[in-house]
């Protein structure tokens, strides 16, 4: 058996292109064509790619209408020495794609899985983006309605990680526009388009910026695109916390630890708990 091969009774979770061909690995070609069955999103778009590398495994749908009803029989088919592999649309499985269910599963029953690794979008925009790459967080697709996307970025507006998010060709425009009123017209972004493809293109810029060569180019709302934010700055969230709320964390102070009434008034008011203790612990 070559090295390369997965066990019995695996399910190995393979990245996938996401856009270049060539970023296929070998050890995903051999995974691919070693396994019983595939587990995609779309049998007919996931059948191109297999007739690229001239792949004849078997191929089964998994996707969010039928993962959970799915998930018992893969299963018992994997309990039996059955090797399978999970792949997406495109990227990395699991990371804004279906799957979560299945994976949990097979920890649960004492199926192996394995990590056949590759491309992503987020990671691959995340490092041509000139941002801080040191802390980061996955966001993934915003709420498709105004007012619940509105209060996702709100909840985000302390945070001191560069943000990444994907986002659609038809509400990109709407999502970066939402981006401004939360985040100002300044924030960077970094926006990456067609990753890996004939068209791509990875601006840093801000979020003016940004929006006005969407309005002036419509093409380039076309495509698949990455956003990724840059955090708050430390500086500008020690500004943003007011005296008056550090005078009120010191009254906490004479019944509660430091760092608890930090947090208390973090949950209640809004304000980033480690910028109001050590702003109140100097003064």
């Amino acid at each position: 058996m070559s090295s390369l091969q997965p066990a019995p009774s695996t399910l190995s979770v393979v990245a996938t292109p996401i856009g270049n061909l060539e970023d296929l690995s070998q050890r995903a070609i051999t995974t691919l064509q070693t396994v019983d069955l595939i587990l995609c999103e779309d049998t007919r778009h996931s059948r191109k790619l297999l007739q690229a590398y001239q792949i004849v495994t078997p191929l089964q749908a998994l996707h969010e209408h039928n993962e959970l009803a799915s998930v018992q029989k893969l299963i018992e088919r994997l309990q039996t020495g059955q090797r399978m592999a999970l792949i997406s649309d495109a990227g990395t499985p699991l990371i804004s794609d279906p799957g979560y269910r299945l994976v949990r599963a097979c920890h649960q029953h004492g199926v192996q899985v394995l990590a056949v690794p590759g491309p992503c979008a987020a990671m691959a925009a995340l490092s041509v983006a000139g941002l801080p790459s040191d802390q980061f967080c996955f966001i993934g697709f915003l709420p498709p309605k105004a007012a619940a996307r509105s209060q996702r970025l709100q909840a985000l507006t302390q945070s001191h990680a560069t943000l990444i998010f994907y986002e659609s060709p038809k509400r990109l425009l709407d999502t970066v526009r939402a981006m401004r009123e939360v985040f100002g017209d300044q924030r960077e972004v970094a926006h990456s388009r067609e990753l890996t493809k004939a068209f791509e293109v990875t601006a840093l810029t801000t979020l003016a910026e940004l929006e006005a060569g969407l309005l002036a180019d419509p093409d380039q709302q076309r495509g698949e695109h990455v956003l990724l934010l840059a955090g708050m700055p430390a500086s500008a969230s020690n500004a943003a916390i007011p005296p008056a709320m550090i005078a009120l964390h010191k009254a906490l102070c004479e019944h509660l630890p430091p760092r608890q009434a930090a947090g208390l008034l973090a949950t209640h008011l809004g304000v980033n708990r480690n910028d109001l203790y050590t702003l109140s612990m100097k003064k």
